[in-house]
């Protein structure tokens, strides 16, 4: 299986790997709980141990998913970041032309990716359409409800 890459902060890695040794301890709780349920007896009716298990393979999902994340990891470094152009880890500031309205996003990798704190996914159609541009150029970008047109206003390192 090919895997993309997953591009994402430090902090978003760290994250990560936090995640990922809760869930470990969680894997460790719930052996030891399906162990125990086992040891009442018949398991055809043992709702505890079938809840176990059914926990236990969500988390083992879960644990594979992350562990799937942090191999694929591409680190944003700030220091990679070239002033003035629209690139993952950077904030930029929008000007949609039409209605003068400014939106103000972060790029992050999709992981990351949070819009109702500010934060698209590099692979979302507004950061496709701008990507690779530089401050004070106009774009005009295909959304799902149309194109529309946008300056780029300003831009930052995020991280």
């Amino acid at each position: 299986m090919i895997m993309s890459r997953n591009y994402i902060t430090r902090a978003g890695y760290g994250k990560l790997q936090q995640d990922l040794a809760v869930l470990m301890k969680q894997k460790s709780l719930l052996s030891r709980e399906i162990g125990e349920a086992a040891e009442k007896g018949d398991l055809k009716e043992n709702a505890e141990y079938h809840s176990a298990k059914e926990r236990m393979a969500d988390t083992l999902k879960r644990m594979d998913s992350i562990q799937d994340q942090l191999s694929s990891a591409s680190l944003i470094d700030e220091l990679q970041i070239k002033e003035g152009e629209v690139q993952i880890g950077v904030k930029v500031i929008l000007k949609e032309t039409t209605s003068d309205s400014e939106w103000s996003w972060t790029l992050v990798g999709a992981s990351e990716s949070d819009p109702a704190s500010g934060r698209i996914s590099v692979d979302s159609p507004l950061a496709q359409g701008i990507l690779g541009h530089k401050v004070g150029e106009e774009v005009v970008v295909d959304l799902p409800a149309g194109k529309k047109k946008f300056k780029i206003l300003k831009t930052e390192p995020a991280l």
